[in-house]
This record gives structure tokens, C-alpha cells and sequence, in this order.
């Protein structure tokens, strides 16, 4: 029998879409938008209003009060889990996408399905996000944890220490298993929200709780002993590598943060 599976495609503009209808595409920040003819994350119980600083959450806060389903998963309407089809390889990119029965398949022997871990090589977790974002919004993270958390506080230690973290907030799992993450994560978020002062952000910082909560799933992952499948990223438009090194080394060596 079939598994009852959703996977939430984060897009904010109307773009090409899988499909299978495995896949829901969901119009992250629809309040106050144009209808795109996607599901909006405005609907009944929602938070679509703090899009611009929980970027993708808002769809997984709406999927988690709204969504009834056996099993849940986040990709991007540029990002998706590649197929392990290696027939797929020459064709169009949106055809390499994984497909419902390799979802099925790895969900019979994995908690949940990842994207690649990334490694930042020459600097931690905690080094990278001071270079790149205010240290003192994971600082006061960690201090949430250890007041609401305090069972998490190793395994966010470990992640912190590590060189290597799967990003994008993508992931397929069991949705008990989303719901529970859902109540640990937007408890730490909101608390955190009341805390810090982002007034003075510019557009690219003030998306700081969607930064956070890509090293809390880390955090999350390890603590609750899932077990998991790394899957390579397909990318709908092409990646310019020269410009992320070019930040990288600006953050790393002249100080300088992204805008």
C-alpha cells in the first residue's frame, strides 16, 4: 500500500513544479501576497506574517498545526532530493527529482531522509555562524536551552564543535516525528523572538530564526538517535560558486557579513 506522504515545496513565486502529487507546493509568506495558485501558509492556524525572518517555517509551522499525513518532508521550489536513478542524469533537472518510490523505499529502513551534510573545512559550526550572522542570537539560543532544554545542551555542544551540518531545513520523516520537532523548535524560536533585537537588521540578517533553526534540526537529529539517509541536492538553477567563495573568504578573513 501506498505510504501517505507530503512533501512541502517552500516557493514564493510561481515556478515549474514536480508532478507527483507527493509533492504540495506551499506559498511561504502569503499574507498580504498574490494568490500563485499554490497553498498558502495563511490559512487557519498560521504565522505566515514572520516570513521575512522565519523564511521556509512559516510553511512547516502551517504543516504542522493544518497537515494530516503519514509522513512529511521540506524541499524548495529550487532545491529538491535527488534520485538515485542514474538514468536520470541527462535528463531535465526537475525529472531527477526523487520519486515516490525511492521515498517509500529508504522511509522502510530510515527515521528520516537529509540532505549531504556541507563541511565548512576550516572552521566549526559556531565559528561559521559568527562570521556570517550576530553570535550573540546563538548565544542567547544556547542559554533557551539550557533554561527549557537543559537535556539537549550536549548534543548541542556537539553540533556546535562539528565542521560539518546538513543545511536548508529539507528532511522527510514521520510526521509524530515532525509534530515533536515542531513543539521542541517554535518553543526555542518564539522564546528567542521575545529576546533579541533585530530592528536594525538589514534584509539578508533579519532571516535569523530561519539560520538558527537549520543548526537546531542538527541538534534535534542527534539528541533524539535518528537514524538517516544522506541524499545528494538537485539544483533547479545553476549555483555561482565563484561569488559563495568569494563571500566566504570575506566573512573569514576581512570580516566582512553578508547583506
Amino acid at each position: 500500500m501506498s505510504k501517505d506522504i507530503k512533501i512541502l515545496v517552500a516557493t514564493h513565486k510561481k515556478y515549474e513544479m514536480p508532478n507527483d502529487d507527493m509533492y504540495l507546493p506551499i506559498h511561504v509568506g502569503r499574507e498580504g501576497k498574490k494568490d500563485l495558485g499554490y497553498q498558502g501558509d495563511n490559512t487557519c492556524e498560521n504565522i505566515s506574517h514572520k516570513n521575512k525572518n522565519f523564511c521556509e517555517l512559516t510553511g512547516l509551522y502551517w504543516a504542522w498545526k493544518n497537515l494530516n499525513c503519514e509522513f512529511i518532508g521540506l524541499c524548495h521550489y529550487r532545491r529538491y532530493f535527488k534520485s538515485n536513478s542514474r538514468k536520470k542524469l541527462r535528463e531535465k533537472k526537475l525529472s531527477q527529482i526523487i520519486s515516490r518510490y525511492e521515498v517509500e523505499e529508504l522511509l522502510d529502513e530510515y527515521d528520516i531522509i537529509l540532505p549531504k551534510k556541507r563541511s565548512y573545512y576550516i572552521e566549526t559550526v559556531w565559528s561559521h555562524y559568527e562570521h556570517a550572522h550576530n553570535i550573540n542570537d546563538l548565544r542567547e539560543t544556547e542559554k533557551i536551552i539550557n533554561e527549557l532544554f537543559p537535556e539537549y545542551i550536549n548534543s548541542f555542544n556537539e553540533v556546535m564543535n562539528r565542521k560539518t551540518l546538513h543545511l536548508y531545513n529539507m528532511f522527510i520523516l514521520k510526521k509524530d516525528d515532525f509534530d515533536s520537532y515542531c513543539e521542541w523548535l517554535f518553543n526555542i524560536l518564539f522564546e528567542l523572538e521575545k529576546r533579541i533585537d533585530i530592528t536594525d537588521y538589514n534584509k539578508y540578517q533579519s532571516r535569523v530564526f530561519g539560520f538558527i533553526s537549520e543548526r537546531l534540526f542538527n541538534v534535534w537529529i542527534i539528541y533524539n538517535r535518528k537514524k538517516f539517509k544522506e541524499l545528494k541536492i538537485v539544483n533547479m538553477e545553476e549555483i555561482n560558486w565563484l561569488l559563495k567563495l568569494s563571500s566566504f573568504i570575506k566573512r573569514k578573513f576581512k570580516h566582512t557579513k553578508p547583506k
